[in-house]
């Protein structure tokens, strides 16, 4: 056999490409086989059978013995060819009922109960033909049924048992695949998530040095020590961004960040966002009316102040030089609000500032991902950006 044999159970086993558990399978059959045919044929004859039956049973022994190793290739047609052979001779019948255990381990049950059925009816034949010596017929045929019934149930149960050793294999191993998949879109989720973090980050810091470099470029006649001062913060905010866009650099390629150590921003520090744009020349207020901002979820503070950030830095990039309103209102037990408006800009000013255009959607995104809503819209004059978050009480 030069070609690949592939393994035929009803529950498809798997392949043995090159057959070499099968020819061994195959040879261990013949073996046994030849041994069990070759006592069988000793016994009857040694017992006294008939000498015209002498030829018959070599015949039919020798051809089953030749017949038996393809049972491995072949079980249901060889198994039928053997039991036909059981039916002239018992010499045949090891190999036989060898047949029939192999179908049971290898075809689904009702095939091998045909078989087996088949065994048992030649074995009438037979029986009526050469009559079993020492025992009466009745008996002599409950012990053979029983047998067929036995090897039946045994490969029965040894094919079910394989069946269910496969079946939990491959279960294991598509667990362990999809724990890795899992664990994959975690890890994805995660940078994704930081991504956006960093995003909001720099697009805030960036906005803040393009408003300092146009004041030092608009305004040549400023006092010496206003110019230095605007340097020295775009300096301090260039050296900042530059840690920030690192950070992102790092997380790209998939390398742990030092974001577990940073502070993370809350509700508290929304002021200092309003003073930033102020310090750069903007005109923001700010109206806070929530009440016990500390009793805010760590969670939805972050959220907050991401979309505080997200609405100063828009402004100052789609409406530079406009005034700016941030509304904050909540409590525990309700929901926190944020309202965010300021002018739209004359008709053909371009941004300050150029942008991705996919702030706003990862901020909603954001929002949605903490349980609450995110609406803009520019209307009456003005762009207004409005965000609903719950507060548990």
């Amino acid at each position: 056999m030069n070609e690949p044999v592939h393994e035929e159970t009803d529950g498809r086993a798997g392949a043995d490409p090159w057959g070499r558990r099968r020819r061994a399978g195959a040879a261990t059959v013949f073996a046994v086989a030849g041994v069990l045919i070759a006592v069988t044929i000793w016994a009857r004859h040694d017992a006294g059978a008939a000498g015209g039956t002498l030829a018959v049973d070599i015949a039919a022994g020798a051809a089953a013995w030749l017949l038996s190793p393809v049972l491995l290739w072949r079980p249901v047609p060889v198994a039928l060819v053997l039991t036909a052979l059981a039916a002239v001779s018992a010499a045949a019948t090891p190999a036989a009922t060898i047949a029939a255990l192999q179908v049971a381990q290898r075809r689904p049950f009702p095939v091998a109960a045909g078989v087996g059925a088949a065994g048992i009816a030649a074995h009438v034949v037979q029986g009526l033909w050469q009559p079993p010596g020492g025992i009466s017929f009745g008996w002599w045929l409950l012990l053979i049924a029983a047998g067929y019934g036995a090897l039946v149930g045994w490969g029965a149960l040894a094919r079910a048992r394989r069946a269910l050793l496969i079946s939990l294999s491959e279960r294991a191993r598509r667990a362990e695949a999809e724990q890795g998949r899992r664990v994959a879109e975690a890890r994805m989720a995660e940078r994704t998530r930081i991504a956006r973090e960093m995003h909001d980050v720099l697009a805030h810091r960036l906005s803040l040095l393009a408003t300092y470099a146009g004041a030092l470029e608009y305004r040549p006649d400023a006092p010496p020590e206003k110019l230095s001062q605007a340097a020295g913060v775009v300096r301090a905010g260039v050296h900042q961004a530059l840690d920030e866009l690192r950070e992102v650099i790092m997380l790209l390629r998939g390398e742990d960040t030092a974001e577990e150590g940073r502070p993370q921003p809350v509700l508290a520090d929304v002021p200092h966002l309003v003073r930033e744009s102020r310090d750069a020349g903007g005109t923001v207020e700010l109206r806070d009316e929530v009440a016990e901002p500390d009793a805010l979820p760590a969670a939805a503070g972050r959220t907050a102040y991401r979309v505080v950030q997200e609405g100063l830095t828009n402004a100052r990039k789609h409406a530079a030089g406009l005034p700016v309103t941030v509304a904050l209102e909540g409590r525990p037990g309700t929901r926190l609000v944020i309202d965010i408006r300021n002018p739209l800009p004359p008709a053909g000013a371009g941004p300050a500032a150029p942008g991705s255009g996919t702030g706003l959607v990862g901020l909603t995104e954001r929002v949605r991902l903490a349980g609450g809503r995110l609406d803009h819209q520019a209307t009456a004059g003005e762009f207004r950006l409005r965000a609903w978050l719950p507060w548990p009480a």
